[in-house]
């Protein structure tokens, strides 16, 4: 009766099943996965933030499929502010990130064609993919003290059917950022077999220090005609806004031509119209009050790692290098395998983490810990985990 696209498992996996057996109880959890920032004790501009959506312009509609001007004009001064000139005219504006993905492979690809994304990585770009009748192959990132592309790898990932290749920069979980020369090989590799590169790009704002060799976005000249998303998710930690965009990058000289892509990329948004009028008139304000909220989620998340490192210093678990994000990965024995310790947590100590394999990591074992969490929380919950190793 219904689409294959929609032939996912929805038997839960034996995590998950414990998790509710345990809050069904009423068994005190500690999660160490918890990724909204609206639930982790952040202290909101409540009346600003309701006051840049009282505007009574907002009770008018005027659809415009690439989003009004006066926002996307506040999305081009966001780039700006951090040294990257963008023309307001090559923003667009969407729902959300996942939404920009679903236009892009809308617009790059056909039933049956192919789009490269990352392993380890978030583990949406398969349903998001599966949607739109397109098939994800993954490349590698390997891990030698920090992260990088395996280019060989993705070499042989692609073929004649591939349309594109997915970086997330900061990479999630792994807090990778690209470098500088990897960017320039994959703007060449890109170009050379007629790809685009979609270039996620929401926890940009959230690097641990600075580093001149790394890129922490996309726009610019680029060889391959390249996108940019990010959103009001991440960047102001306001997820229920729903408000993204998409940044195409200007071609260099003799470069496939943005415009096109801009012109092709209005015609799918005027079919959906999605983006709601109150957000996009909100959104320069929110822009403007959003670094407060920034400085907040940064605060915590360095207070928690460095904690992190404290704890497991001399243990038997290894803390990965991460560049920036909401995320640390530690490398624990694999005297069990990530699922298995992942339950034994829960189980025994009361504490919620994710096993590496929820984000593609290729080997054993690894967990992911979110680095959100109020830092007594995070503490204890990393303390039990410490006890157990």
């Amino acid at each position: 009766m219904f689409s294959d696209r929609l032939n996912w498992s929805q038997h839960p996996n034996r995590l998950s099943a414990l998790v509710s057996q345990k809050r069904g109880t009423g068994a005190y959890v500690l999660d160490l996965t918890e990724s909204n920032p609206t639930r982790i004790g952040l202290v909101y501009p409540e009346v600003e933030i309701l006051a840049a959506l009282a505007d009574s312009r907002a009770l008018r509609y005027h659809p415009t499929a690439l989003g009004l001007e006066s926002a996307r004009e506040a999305v081009a001064g966001y780039y700006r502010c951090r040294g990257n000139e963008i023309k307001t005219e090559s923003v667009m504006l969407t729902a959300s990130t996942s939404e920009a993905y679903a236009y892009l492979f809308k617009l790059l690809t056909n039933p049956g064609d192919e789009m490269l994304a990352p392993r380890p990585s978030y583990p949406l770009f398969e349903f998001l993919a599966g949607l739109e009748s397109v098939n994800v192959r993954q490349y590698p990132l390997r891990y030698d003290g920090v992260w990088h592309i395996d280019f060989d790898a993705l070499g042989q990932a692609i073929t004649p059917r591939t349309r594109g290749i997915v970086v997330v920069n900061p990479n999630n979980p792994t807090g990778s950022f690209l470098a500088r020369e990897e960017l320039d090989r994959l703007d060449s590799v890109a170009a050379e077999h007629g790809l685009s590169i979609l270039s996620d790009e929401v926890f940009r704002d959230y690097a641990f220090g600075e580093d001149p060799g790394r890129v922490s976005t996309l726009v610019g000249s680029r060889r391959a005609l390249t996108f940019s998303m990010s959103g009001l998710s991440k960047i102001a930690g306001l997820p229920q806004m729903k408000l993204g965009w998409i940044v195409v990058s200007e071609p260099v000289a003799g470069g496939p031509r943005s415009e096109e892509a801009l012109a092709a990329l209005e015609l799918i948004a005027d079919t959906y119209l999605s983006v709601s009028t109150p957000v996009q008139m909100a959104l320069p304000r929110l822009l403007e009050i959003s670094d407060g909220i920034l400085e907040q989620i940064r605060g915590r998340t360095a207070v928690n790692l460095s904690r992190l490192r404290e704890i497991m210093h001399g243990s038997a678990a290894t803390l990965l290098r991460a560049e920036g994000g909401w995320y640390a990965v530690l490398q624990v024995p694999r005297t069990h395998t990530e699922e298995e310790w992942a339950l034994k947590l829960l189980d025994e100590c009361g504490v919620l983490v994710q096993p590496g394999f929820f984000f593609d990591f290729e080997t054993e074992a690894f967990l992911v810990l979110s680095l959100l969490p109020e830092p007594a929380t995070f503490a204890e919950g990393v303390g039990r985990l410490r006890g157990i190793l």
